[in-house]
């Protein structure tokens, strides 16, 4: 076996390398004899791979002896390779993208058909342009930047997993635990703002953010780091996200514990980095634990499996290994080595020819030394591209399989929290189940829905307590929250200064005090007027400004409307509100028809026509039995009306003898019993109650007119006029005060003043109260909405106080306050509306159905027991007649037949049925008798 390693041991290389790139001294290939094109057989000797990385590095001392091991396994496979070397050429990056680049140039003039790492996103940027133009393969095992999935980069494979799925486990657990903002500590490179770009994106599906991204320069000193943790302190959130590399990282934490921001309260989640360097150790020292105590971090999953454990065992006798312990990237590593073997194998066995060609876009320019013609075109390069990408085994990280973005399907991730000596997982996330307490392998056969997500183990935070921190706290800078309060000059009772401590007092006040006492932690606050005395602020501009942080929240009599939850966010409502119509009522003078208006027309027609129906239904069942239903046919009509009519008072002297005649009387009599109280108690109320009436009957009168408005000065009841309903600017006046409201609706419209006010319904309850019955609502509250407090977007102090408003309702600390505050009206809030509460036919549809059906019932029980009779009468009453009649004819004389048959009393058809039934028993015994006699 023979290695190429070339490594920077001293600075005097260094510093030749560098003259060499820059005065471009290296002798190019093409001077020294190579031809244009070289081309081996179908089973070459030896396969040169480029290995790129840091030497000197966590990833690096792990991954070394990894791939170094792989290449041992695969030259020492007969399965694999055959008869064909593999030689790894490895190039230290020295942690520097210029020498990293440089070393990579120069693996280029090697004739590589692959390239094996870097470990440096940074690098893996400047080489993917290399790579592309010579069509060779980069496995990366260590560059987790998700930029590098973007299809600029076509020779770019990555072998590990990306920053993107990793922000997106953060983004799951930041949510699981109810956070809403974080703060995102992280290198100042291409790494490190992919990264964080990626956990932005992954935060704003769940409704977070991040509230302050804290860039770290690479290589910074510990007094810049102490700097920039101080600063991050004295902000709200308590949630950091650390992302940052393995070399450096421990500082970010050992200067937090030196400031005391490893105490409870704190939340810490760091990348992958942490446990990469904490599993590059078979035991660390306690200071560097100490330092780490309930952060929660994250790792690449790697399944357990025979592979990984021969790995393990493997690793304990490799001679040249660096460091006392492994790492996932040295298992991604091992991995990548055999993933190019692989795939070359496959190459091979199917055709491909190992050959390099010179780049015509590579052309040297008058003067240049830099001989661009010694970097040469792998030929074979797409079809061993694509053999990569379809490659498909199980290796000692798990499966290596890509999809179509070119990275491994199935990214897994364990979730860590770290404590005493070690660390203890408490769960896994993947890109199938999310968040689970069980190993995502053993999800992939489960349906999802069957999967148990978004469950974890109890994590022991920093402090070592087990609650779950709030994740905000606020700002250590010594300023409290600024209040904002509107400076009302009308309805004082909501909110208004005061000369007390607080400068202000009210209903609004009260509550927000009581909810803020109700809060587990203490909330300094400071309450500033808004306005200047002499007008009610605009609650718009009001609220604008929490918007754009000049203040922290604004507390009063805050409606919640679509326009303002655009731009802040508002608590659960401390009161209900909503738009009515205010205005003059007068009393009505008595109405001759008075007795009519219990009922409206369709009622008043539905039962008088019932009257005549049920008085004809019982008439048609009584006729052929009850002698004071028959008579002139005159006589008969009278009957039937006066019958019907009569029911109304229960005064009918007619008497029912029918079983069918009884059963709808009674049900009839019922019905009326029914609408006989109704009305009467109808009645009653029109003529005793006092009725008020007004020309404005609601919201819709009140737009089609074209009086003038009111509205309260300051209220969103003005656009919503305007801009919702298209009422007129030029018909809205605003008013100051209750006194206004007074005066306004007394004068009316006539008289410069107004023909109603639309206003919100608690300051509508208030000015009533004062009033002597003499303006009422009107029609119904057409708009539903409630006041609460707005706070700034994402505040977590609106969480808090909904909970806590919430509290205050259930207790009935709430409706304390109100009645402390408010008074109510001792007359009815809205306009006695005895016409629009008519009775109707809908309240008595039921009854007349019941009615109707039941007479139905009775007349078909009726004609179906005279047709029976009349079948059995015809033959007596209508001799057959042998002379052949019209057809027409003879369905004339039987339905005439028929009516008179109906009209017959039913005793006399009685009479004759039996008569006729004697008779022909008569007439059998004698034609018996005949038949017995002796001839």
């Amino acid at each position: 076996m023979k290695v190429f390693w070339i490594r920077s041991r001293h600075l005097v290389k260094t510093r030749v390398m560098l003259f060499a790139l820059l005065f471009g001294i290296w002798m190019p290939l093409g001077v020294i004899g190579v031809p244009k094109n070289i081309t081996t057989s179908s089973n070459p000797t030896v396969l040169n791979v480029g290995v790129l990385f840091t030497f000197d590095s966590v990833i690096g001392r792990s991954a070394q002896p990894a791939i170094l091991a792989a290449m041992d396994d695969i030259n020492a496979d007969n399965d694999i390779l055959q008869g064909t070397k593999l030689n790894l050429i490895l190039h230290d990056t020295n942690c520097s993208g210029f020498l990293g680049t440089v070393e990579a140039l120069q693996l280029m003039q090697d004739e590589v058909v692959a390239a094996i790492g870097p470990q440096s996103s940074g690098i893996a940027h400047v080489i993917s342009h290399v790579i592309n133009e010579l069509h060779i393969p980069l496995l990366s095992f260590g560059a987790t930047d998700p930029a590098l999935s973007a299809q600029e980069y076509q020779y770019f494979v990555r072998t590990t997993q990306s920053d993107y799925f990793q922000m997106n486990a953060i983004a799951d657990i930041v949510d699981h635990f109810g956070w809403r903002e974080v703060v995102a500590i992280f290198v100042d490179d291409d790494n490190g703002r992919s990264g964080i770009s990626a956990l932005s994106d992954a935060l704003a599906k769940k409704r977070a953010k991040i509230s302050y991204k804290a860039a770290l320069p690479p290589g910074s000193p510990n007094s810049a780091i102490s700097d920039l943790l101080v600063s991050i302190n004295l902000m709200e959130s308590r949630v950091y996200i650390v992302h940052v590399n393995p070399d450096s990282g421990l500082s970010v934490f050992s200067i937090a514990k030196k400031l005391q921001m490893l105490d409870s309260g704190y939340v810490w989640i760091a990348t992958d980095w942490l446990p990469s360097f904490l599993d590059s150790f078979e035991t660390n020292s306690p200071d560097v634990m100490n330092q780490l105590q309930g952060v929660v971090a994250l790792r690449h999953h790697t399944p357990d499996g025979n592979l990984k454990k021969n790995f393990i065992s493997k690793w304990r006798n490799l001679k040249f290994k660096k460091s006392p312990n492994f790492n996932s990237y040295a298992l991604y590593a091992y991995d990548s080595v055999w993933l190019a073997a692989r795939a070359l194998d496959t190459f091979i066995k199917e055709g491909g020819n190992i050959s390099f060609s010179n780049d015509p876009k590579l052309r040297e320019n008058n003067g240049s030394m830099l001989h661009l013609k010694s970097l040469r075109v792998f030929n074979g390069g797409e079809q061993l591209l694509q053999t990569i990408k379809k490659t498909n085994f199980t290796g000692v990280s798990g499966r290596i399989q890509f999809g179509d973005d070119r990275n491994l399907i199935n990214p897994t991730y364990d979730i860590l929290n770290i404590g005493g000596t070690g660390s203890r997982r408490i769960g896994y996330w993947s890109n199938y189940s999310g968040l689970s307490a069980i190993a995502p392998e053993k999800l992939y056969t489960k349906p999802l829905n069957a999967s148990p997500n978004n469950h974890l183990y109890s994590v022991i935070w920093p402090g070592e307590i087990t609650t779950i921190p709030r994740g905000w706290v606020f700002p250590h800078n010594g300023k409290p929250l600024q209040i904002v309060v509107p400076n009302r000059v009308s309805y004082k009772a909501f909110v208004s200064k005061d000369n007390n401590p607080l400068g202000v007092k009210g209903y609004c006040i009260d509550v927000f005090e009581a909810a803020i006492n109700l809060l587990s932690y203490p909330v300094p606050h400071t309450y500033i007027l808004y306005g200047d005395g002499k007008d009610t602020p605009e609650y718009s501009n009001l609220v604008y400004e929490v918007s754009q942080n000049k203040y922290d929240a604004a507390v009063g009599d805050i409606t919640i409307v679509t326009n303002r939850t655009k731009i802040v966010d508002f608590t659960q409502p401390f009161m209900e509100s909503g738009l009515v119509v205010v205005t003059v009522v007068k009393g009505e003078k008595s109405s001759p028809w008075a007795f009519l208006r219990p009922f409206t027309i369709q009622m008043w027609a539905v039962t008088a026509l019932f009257f005549i129906f049920v008085g004809a239904v019982v008439w048609i069942l009584e006729h052929r039995t009850n002698e004071e239903f028959r008579g002139p046919p005159r006589q008969q009509l009278i009957t039937i009306f006066w019958f019907s009519f009569s029911t109304m008072f229960f005064s009918h002297k007619e008497n029912t003898v029918s079983t069918l005649g009884r059963l709808v009387l009674i049900i009839w009599l019922f019905v009326v019993l029914i609408i006989n109280s109704s009305y009467t108690a109808s009645l009653t109320s029109i003529l005793t109650v006092q009725q008020l009436t007004s020309k404005i009957e609601g919201i819709d009168s009140l737009i089609s007119s074209k009086d003038a408005i009111g509205v309260q000065e300051g209220s969103f009841a003005l656009n919503y006029l305007t801009d919702e309903l298209n009422i007129e600017g030029s018909r809205i006046i605003k008013l100051k005060n209750q006194d206004e409201y007074d005066d306004a609706l007394r004068r009316g419209p006539e008289n410069g003043g107004v023909a109603a006010i639309v206003d919100e319904l608690p300051y509508v309850e208030l000015f009533l109260a004062g009033t002597n019955c003499v303006f009422k609502t009107v029609g119904q509250e057409f708009t539903k909405s409630g006041w609460g407090f707005a706070f700034q977007r994402d505040s977590p102090l609106a969480v808090d106080l909904s909970t806590a408003i919430l509290q205050l309702s259930e207790n009935g600390d709430l409706q304390k306050i109100h009645d402390k505050w408010l008074s109510r009206s001792e007359c009815s809030l809205g306009l006695n509306q005895a016409d629009i509460n008519q009775l109707s036919l809908s309240s008595f549809w039921g009854l007349f159905l019941i009615c109707g059906i039941s007479c139905f019932i009775a007349l078909l029980i009726f004609f179906f027991r005279v047709l029976f009779q009349y079948r059995r009468f015809t033959p007596e009453t209508q001799p057959e007649v042998e002379q052949i009649e019209p057809v027409r004819t003879r369905r004339l004389s039987r339905t005439t037949s028929f009516m008179l048959f109906v009209d017959k009393k039913e005793a006399e058809v009685k009479d004759k049925l039996k008569r006729k039934s004697s008779d022909n028993k008569q007439a059998s015994q004698s034609l018996e008798g005949h038949s017995n006699s002796p001839p």
